[in-house]
């Protein structure tokens, strides 16, 4: 599983993406995200306020409780703000 990590995450992890290879009860985004923020003391950082964190399953907008599966491209950014006045 390809893991990206852009702005304040890149930031906090120390790269802007890794190649993880979580256990198979790994199934959700959320559970990544638990998963991920024990991997080191930057990762933890990055996902202590899982609230803010925003994801993408293969370039798709995610929901915590959608799914990931070995082989997805998973996202993770902070909250945009954009478009026109």
């Amino acid at each position: 599983m390809k893991v990206l990590y852009f702005a304040w995450l890149r930031e906090r992890v120390g790269t802007g993406e890794e190649e993880v290879s979580p256990p198979p009860e790994i199934t959700s985004v959320s559970a990544l995200m638990d998963w991920l923020a024990k991997r080191s003391a930057g990762h933890a950082r990055a996902f202590e306020n899982r609230d803010i964190v925003r994801a993408a399953v293969n370039q798709e907008f995610a929901d915590p409780a959608d799914a990931v599966s070995p082989g997805d491209e998973v996202a993770f950014f902070p909250p945009m703000t954009g478009g026109r006045p």
